[in-house]
């Protein structure tokens, strides 16, 4: 079969490969569709940690056709959660799985959903509707990812928020804290993203810090950083009013350092939270994809194939692209 291994920093190759044998507890699925995250172009540039020699991917769906001793029956369309905590360490008996140290992530530290078909724990699939639009599961791991984040901050009704960042997390926090009941704002420089957040729930776009401080001079109640770039970061606090709240759900290439004045958070009790992964989330996204209670469809930005992942993945997304879906 064909598939897209990272097998060093800086090589991503699109080869053939067995298709994959079942481990214990696993199912094997034929992969519909799978998402090009930001993290994926991290690991290929040794921004992330990863396991050399790897089939990326790890938002993705497919249909079951291997289910071993599985209750999940072949046939099956399900979506994976990627990450799989041990249960046994200290983080995971404290509830915090998604800080697990022995978490084995599917498509960075085993083979994921870059390929045509995907080995995995049946224990992390679940189940989506027949009927659902095949391209849809693909989004089920970063709708996860972003209410761990939009949990953190817990966004309320009457509050204001600000989302930075216009890509998959930003509109999707955009969805989550309209439907809290909050009066969003979507801060992105890019004209079609600011358009695409309007028709998603966002009342109000800006393009820059001064021009969101024009519309809230005191700021926001809750600002969601999901741009992850070091900028966007560092201009958080001057966007949260007195007493607010800051989440960061966007990735920053590992060792990137921000600057931040420890005062200013201090004298205004700026509440400063990171999100990681998505511990006990996925069944709720896969639900909320389900009965639409988020808007995905207009997040595909373009389909590919496994042929194009590897030249995807090595270049920077074009502008105003939101996502790219890999379609075996």
């Amino acid at each position: 079969m064909q598939a897209t291994r990272l097998i060093d920093v800086g090589d991503i190759q699109t080869i053939e490969i067995d298709t994959p044998e079942p481990r214990e507890g696993d199912i094997v699925i034929k992969v519909e569709a799978a998402g090009i995250c930001g993290t994926d172009r991290h690991l290929f540039k040794g921004e992330f940690p990863s396991v050399p020699n790897t089939t990326l991917g790890h938002e993705f769906s497919g249909i079951v056709v291997e289910s071993g001793d599985s209750e999940i029956k072949k046939g099956t369309r399900v979506t994976c959660d990627p990450n799989t905590w041990c249960g046994a360490c200290n983080q995971c008996r404290r509830g915090k799985v998604n800080l697990c140290i022995n978490n084995i992530a599917t498509g960075i530290a085993r083979d994921g959903g870059f390929a045509e078909y995907c080995a995995f724990p049946a224990h992390k699939a679940h189940v989506l509707p027949s009927d659902l639009n095949p391209l849809f599961g693909a989004f089920c791991e970063p709708l996860a990812c972003t209410l761990h984040g939009m949990d953190i901050g817990n966004a309320q009704a009457g509050e204001r928020v600000i989302v930075i960042g216009g890509g998959v997390i930003g509109l999707m926090a955009v969805q989550i804290a309209r439907a809290a009941g909050a009066e969003v704002m979507l801060l992105t420089r890019n004209p079609s993203k600011q358009d695409l957040g309007r028709s998603l729930g966002a009342t109000h776009t800006s393009s820059s810090p001064e021009q969101a401080l024009e519309h809230w001079p005191q700021g926001a109640d809750l600002v969601v950083e999901c741009a992850g770039v070091k900028a966007t970061v560092e201009m958080a606090p001057a966007l949260t009013r007195t007493g607010g709240r800051i989440v960061v759900l966007g990735v920053l290439p590992q060792g990137t350092k921000v600057s931040i004045e420890p005062f200013d958070l201090l004298f205004r009790e700026i509440q400063m939270h990171y999100s990681f992964l998505n511990p006990f989330t996925h069944e709720r996204a896969s639900q909320m994809i389900a009965n639409g209670m988020i808007e995905v469809e207009p997040l595909i930005s373009r389909e590919i194939s496994i042929a194009d992942i590897a030249e995807v993945v090595s270049n920077d997304a074009p502008d105003g692209e939101v996502r790219a879906i890999a379609v075996t």
